[in-house]
């Protein structure tokens, strides 16, 4: 049996554009994807922590360094500039798998350069 697991979360990030007529993803920067060990066209779930909307989408890469995390297409109606978010990516894994697992966790400041990065172990 698989068990779903957090792989990754960039905690707190701030919204720095909107563009409802994009085809519809995430634009992030690709420094923050590589923090985060995201890929481009990968499933994330974004929870707005300003308004409380909790959605899923996925990642388009944006221009490394300009720290850009975006809402596009219908997502760009569920947030705000300036709103603050958690980008959580999610995998499957077997039990053989989970003992060697890492989760990573990205901090970023107010705007959106990378503060810290952890990893941790998933324990069950």
């Amino acid at each position: 049996m698989l068990e779903k697991f957090l792989k990754s979360k960039i905690h707190r990030a701030r919204i720095t554009g909107r563009d409802l007529e994009y085809e519809g993803s995430l634009t992030l920067d690709p420094d923050l994807m590589d923090a985060a060990n995201l890929s481009p066209f990968e499933s994330v779930w974004i929870y707005n922590i300003s308004n409380g909307a909790r959605f899923e989408t996925y990642i388009i890469p944006g221009e490394r360094g300009k720290r850009e995390v975006a809402l596009n297409g219908a997502a760009a109606r569920l947030g705000e500039i300036g709103d603050k978010i958690i980008i959580a990516a999610y995998a499957w894994y077997s039990p053989d798998e989970i003992d060697s697992a890492v989760v990573k966790l990205v901090f970023v400041d107010e705007e959106n350069r990378i503060k810290d990065i952890k990893e941790t172990r998933i324990c069950v």
